[in-house]
């Protein structure tokens, strides 16, 4: 009952994500070039994607995996407080893994009880494996498996179309991978399930219960979120920076998921594959300095401008039977406006010839100022940015004396014409078959009659030439 609940929960809240990912997206160059091999940003005001870079090239995640071993935890369980005693042998398998270096641990001992918060907050504070295998193997009881399972399925319902998943902690596999699109689609996602900005923005956080057997020093066990743009104390600190994720892989490079915030305006930047080592081999954390870098550009160079002013005359079109002018300017229903890029001229984006669409190729008058004509389309570098309802500037009247000369002109094409020529037609034919039919009668009743009864004619006798003396 558990697992089926959250599954309609699940479903529930993906219904208005599925509405909000009808991101327009518009990939503005970028002022500095960056390190990461695939990189997305997205302004989460309004879900527009103002910048990509190879963002459907299939990566490996790395503990970025972590963010849907979350979603599928806090779908699947309904009371985070609910307590669990921490096994080994659960995740003592990574102990032999191929790459053992890129293990993360939140000092979590056999035998600690924590609490399904707790765990949340280990694994993606710190990429903890002894959470992600512990949280994967409590959700699926026991089968880590079928918790793999569900976060593919999970995967494929928001709309991950190049991602699989292979294990819960985001530990090297040749078959895990992702793309910065997909990551993108997740983390919006997964930032709508109650609990989770919450838990993978929080810089700092205390176990909620302290095993004193295995940690006597409670002051020393403390959790810190590894994103280093949320340490005040570090040189890569951001003002506004949260969270969400870091996942490194000494494979395949180092990966970021974060947001940050400033003068109400919200950015989301997935970073893949950003190099470990400069060339001389010291390490570096480019993909910090590509957030930093993403962020100043965002939120110096974008704001939000007039695209489109309600008052612009986009074109005209040809009215009939108008009294004086014989067409109407169109405009805009409607201001449209948008997030723009400060260094893009708005007079570039498109809005004219075949942007603009015409209900008809002409109208007829009488036209009331504000009635509907059509759509122009805004479109830049082929983008299309949106689409404005065109409106009437002016009434147009009717002149009387052009429509008595259309409606006689047109008269004989009307259906009310036809049904009186039909109607005509048919009484005129009607007539002559009843005069035919009178005349055949007359022709009957007037025939001479029979001539059986009368007075048979005499035959007169040849008169002889020679007779009358």
């Amino acid at each position: 009952m558990k697992k089926f609940l959250a599954a309609i929960s699940g479903a529930v809240m993906l219904l208005p994500f599925v509405n909000s990912m009808n991101a327009g997206a518009i990939s503005f160059p970028l002022n500095t070039q960056i390190q990461s091999e695939s990189a997305i940003v997205i302004n989460l005001d309004s879900d527009m994607i103002i910048h990509e870079k190879n963002a459907d090239i299939q990566q490996m995640p790395g503990p970025l995996v972590n963010i849907m071993t979350a979603v599928i935890c806090l779908e699947s369980c309904d009371d985070l407080s609910e307590e669990i005693t921490i096994d080994s042998s659960v995740y003592s398998y990574l102990y032999s893994i191929e790459y053992p270096e890129d293990l993360r641990y939140a000092d979590i001992e056999d035998g600690d009880v924590l609490t399904i918060s707790d765990l949340l907050y280990a694994m993606m504070l710190t990429s903890s494996v002894e959470a992600a295998e512990t949280l994967a193997y409590y959700v699926s009881d026991g089968d880590t498996e079928a918790f793999v399972d569900m976060m593919n399925e999970k995967a494929a319902e928001i709309g991950c179309t190049s991602t699989n998943f292979e294990n819960p902690t985001g530990m090297y596999d040749i078959n895990q991978y992702t793309t910065a699109r997909d990551l993108a689609v997740l983390t919006e996602y997964a930032l709508e399930v109650p609990m989770f900005e919450t838990i993978a923005t929080t810089a700092e956080y205390v176990p909620s219960i302290q095993n004193a057997q295995n940690h006597p020093d409670a002051d020393e066990w403390v959790w810190t979120n590894s994103n280093l743009m949320m340490d005040s104390q570090s040189e890569y600190y951001y003002n506004g920076a949260k969270g969400i994720k870091t996942g490194n892989l000494s494979a395949a490079g180092r990966n970021l998921v974060t947001m940050a915030s400033k003068d109400g305006n919200n950015y989301l930047v997935v970073l893949l594959k950003a190099p470990i080592r400069d060339s001389e081999g010291e390490s570096q954390f480019y993909h910090l300095e590509d957030a930093i870098s993403i962020f100043d550009w965002a939120f110096n160079h974008f704001s939000y401008q007039v695209i489109l002013s309600e008052t612009a005359e986009i074109d005209e079109v040809k009215v009939t039977l108008a009294e004086g002018n014989d067409y109407v300017l169109a405009r805009p229903k409607e201001e449209f406006t948008m997030l723009w890029y400060d260094e893009i001229d708005t007079s570039l984006i498109k809005r004219d010839g075949d942007n603009i669409q015409f209900d008809q190729t002409s109208f007829q008058a009488p036209i009331k100022k504000g009635d509907r004509l059509g759509t122009v389309t805004l479109t830049y570098s082929g983008e299309v940015l949106g689409t404005v309802e065109l409106v009437a500037v002016s009434d147009v009247k009717r002149s009387a004396s052009k429509y008595n000369l259309y409606v006689a002109k047109r008269f004989h094409e009307s259906r009310w014409f036809n049904k009186a020529l039909i109607i005509s037609a048919s009484i005129c034919l009607a007539y002559v078959i009843i005069c035919i039919c009178s005349f055949v009668a007359y022709k009957r009743d007037t025939k001479p009659a029979s001539s059986r009864y009368a007075i048979p004619k005499v035959k007169k006798k040849k008169r002889n030439k020679n007779s009358g003396k």
